[in-house]
């Protein structure tokens, strides 16, 4: 099969493993950057242009798109999809994974257990708002917040306030969640392929004072068997978000298992080097499955 890895670094190990695996299976694979694609929109012709070239010619795409570029690359995905190629993670799920608070909306009406949050509009019940998570410490996050970075821990209301006020004052949107001090730097990402649990690691924060356990944060990253109640979480949370590949990430608690994100483009890199597991080859038996139906069911629309 012709299969695209739509990445803008093809230096990135996530992109470098893709292409290995793909190419190991016999697959002619291509690295395009996403943002220099074109789309060529016609009734019912459309196109992806790609330095002077008509990207007519795949049968799946695997995309891996930064969060800042989330608009203009599910873009791309949906030109693809109307060009009835295959996608690893479709446009719509990767828009949902991409807003914080959609997605915990969607958990939470799935009747999965998450940290208590609050979103508010620039509210300045600060009070009431670290009442309603249980008090202090809390959590806050930036909206477009990824890899551990804007967020930030508040030990005290004070604190809470100062960093609150701050975010506001940059009109940026934020949420205040619940901190679980019983994970202890702790948590939990499961990856999930196809339905299917095929790797899952444990991540701990290396210094004492750092409760963020993200590797990019320098976190250690260990292999470790999920739980019944963690494995049903992540294949419930990846299900309701609509993703096919996703990486699930959950805290431990004494209530049980805590959803805090699930992320549609999860790095290879920790959670292979972990397991030992070749993830890259799962994703690709997925494409080759799923690609495969598709392609006979175009070919005969075609016929």
């Amino acid at each position: 099969m012709n299969i695209a890895i739509l990445s803008r670094n093809p230096k990135l190990y996530s992109t470098i493993r893709l292409k290995q695996a793909g190419e190991a299976r016999g697959h002619k694979v291509e690295i395009i950057d996403h943002m220099k694609c074109v789309l060529f929109i016609e009734k019912k012709k459309p196109v992806v242009l790609y330095q002077g070239r008509r990207l007519d010619y795949f049968d799946a795409i695997i995309p891996r798109i930064g969060a800042s570029v989330t608009f203009y690359g599910a873009a791309v995905v949906r030109h693809f999809e109307m060009m009835k190629v295959f996608t690893a993670v479709e446009s719509q799920a990767l828009i949902r994974s991409r807003d914080k608070l959609r997605s915990l909306q969607i958990l939470s009406r799935a009747g999965l257990d998450l940290p208590k949050t609050i979103f508010m509009d620039y509210s300045r019940d600060t009070e009431g708002i670290l009442e309603a998570v249980g008090g202090a410490p809390v959590v806050i996050k930036l909206l477009e917040g990824t890899q551990g970075l804007g967020v930030v821990l508040a030990e005290n209301e004070k604190a809470a306030q100062s960093v609150i006020e701050a975010f506001h004052g940059l009109h940026a949107r934020i949420i205040v969640q619940e901190f679980i001090k019983e994970a202890r730097g702790i948590d939990i990402r499961a990856f999930v392929v196809d339905g299917e649990v095929v790797g899952a690691m444990r991540r701990q924060a290396t210094r004492k004072d750092e409760f963020r356990s993200n590797l990019h944060r320098g976190g250690v990253a260990t292999v470790v068997k999920l739980t019944r109640a963690e494995k049903s979480a992540a294949l419930k949370a990846a299900k309701k978000m609509g993703l096919g590949v996703a990486g699930v990430d959950l805290l431990p608690s004494d209530r049980g298992p805590l959803i805090i994100e699930v992320n549609s483009s999860p790095g290879l890199e920790g959670i292979e080097g972990a397991t030992k597991v070749d993830i890259a080859g799962k994703i690709f038996h997925y494409l080759e499955k799923n690609a495969l139906k598709k392609k006979i069911q175009k070919d005969r629309v075609n016929a």
